[in-house]
């Protein structure tokens, strides 16, 4: 039997896009952020597994490129990856599938070289931005203790306000 930990589960929302409070763009070099708009459960998973690997995400490790493409390919799910000179520096996935007049940020993080630039807050600014453009009543996410240790405090200052809190276990 693997070791237990407790875990505090946040989930923020935001109700107006009036709300947020945006990050700038930081001045680094060849910086930019697209749309894969091509569903692609490889690179779905590089991602997926790469900026999660030291946060604990591991639901979707053992997904098929089939359940990877069913779940990408669902209208309202969107994936955004944010480049610096040309190599993957994070990304954010939208989920404005699962829930009617919600688009979640399903998925959002920075790869573990990128961390500490100053990323963070303007990538989780366009996040928003572009949840917001996707037409829905709220925004929401949620983040647990096992991420990053700056995670919580940047969805907060973005304007996103806590809703529930659980405690629970895993392991």
């Amino acid at each position: 039997m693997g070791a237990t930990a407790e875990v505090t589960t946040w989930s923020l929302e935001m109700h107006s896009p009036g709300d947020l409070r945006p990050a700038p763009k930081p001045e680094l070099p060849d910086l930019v952020l697209m749309q894969a708009l091509r569903p692609s459960p490889a690179f779905a998973r590089f991602l997926y597994a790469t900026v999660g690997r030291d946060w604990q995400w591991i639901d979707r490790l053992p997904w098929t490129d089939s359940e990877w493409l069913a779940w990408l390919d669902r209208p309202g799910v969107e994936t955004w990856v944010a480049y610096m000179e040309g190599t993957p520096a994070g990304y954010f996935q939208l989920d404005g599938a699962s829930e009617p007049g919600s688009v979640e940020i399903a998925y959002f993080g920075l790869m573990p070289g990128f961390i500490g630039q100053g990323l963070g807050g303007w990538l989780l600014t366009e996040a928003v931005r572009r949840a917001w453009a996707l037409g829905p009543a709220r925004v929401w996410v949620h983040t647990c203790s096992l991420d990053g240790p700056h995670a919580l405090a940047n969805y907060k200052a973005r304007g996103l306000r806590v809703f529930k809190e659980v405690v629970g276990v895993t392991g």
